[in-house]
């Protein structure tokens, strides 16, 4: 028996409607005709975050142009009920964007890298904004590929500490914080339908931060005896969070 062939997904980020056409903007045209060599008939289906899928297909294909056309939508179930930020030290090459595209798949709402004490890494100016640029196009390619219906926002950068002190007044957000030293794991937390992560750099958060955190109100919990990479954390708690109050147990 032969494979079943693969169809692409693609984000745009434009209202969709049955029967309208539109064309990509030149990167997803290049990925699409130069890369996958896609031609005219080809099928996509499309997702902008309104919570549907789109069936299209290509209609015109150059290297210069290219017009899809979208012939029907459609509404799966795939985003989870639980709410969930992702609040990520910002973490060297290849691990920050292991952890940002581990956390689309595993269904978080939204991601804002901070800056901690303890961080290595140092960016400002032009070199953040393309390391910006270049997060979010990380996020964009995960939720292609993961079969999300949103894709996350990255939200600029920002510095820990104004990030904690924003949280005073903050919704009924179950904020978390991931400590070694913490005396309960997750299951020692109240159930909740939104939940914030904050997940440290490699040498962990400083005991300023954690101390500030926890008069902001962010509860401090453990992941278990073992030391986990920052990535690694971020994933695992995400995985833990989706079990116990998300989707991954149905």
């Amino acid at each position: 028996m032969g494979s079943k062939t693969h169809v692409p997904r693609v984000f745009v980020d434009t209202p969709l409607q049955v029967g309208s056409q539109l064309e990509p903007d030149a990167d997803k045209r290049h990925h699409l005709a130069v890369v996958l060599r896609l031609g005219a008939g080809a099928p996509l289906v499309l997702f902008n975050g309104d919570g549907h899928e789109y069936t299209a297909r290509i209609e015109h294909a150059s290297r210069k142009a290219m017009t899809l056309v979208i012939d029907a939508a459609r509404q799966p179930q795939r985003e989870s009920p639980l709410d969930l930020t992702l609040i990520q030290a910002i973490a060297r090459g290849d691990r920050m964007d292991f952890a940002l595209a581990k956390a689309v798949e595993l269904g978080v709402n939204r991601i804002r890298p901070v800056f901690t004490e303890r961080g290595q890494v140092k960016l400002a100016g032009e070199r953040l904004a393309r390391k910006h640029a270049h997060w979010q196009k990380v996020v964009q390619s995960a939720a292609e590929q993961s079969g999300r219906l949103v894709c996350p926002l990255v939200a600029p950068a920002c510095q820990l500490a104004e990030l904690l002190h924003d949280t005073e007044n903050a919704d009924d957000t179950q904020r978390l914080m991931l400590a070694p030293t913490a005396r309960h794991g997750l299951t020692g937390c109240e159930p909740a339908s939104r939940v914030a992560l904050l997940v440290g750099p490699e040498s962990g958060l400083s005991e300023r931060e954690i101390e500030t955190a926890a008069a902001q109100g962010w509860s401090a919990v453990t992941l278990g005896p073992r030391v986990l990479r920052t990535e690694t954390a971020g994933m695992a708690a995400l995985a833990a969070l989706q079990t116990v109050w998300g989707d991954l147990a149905n």
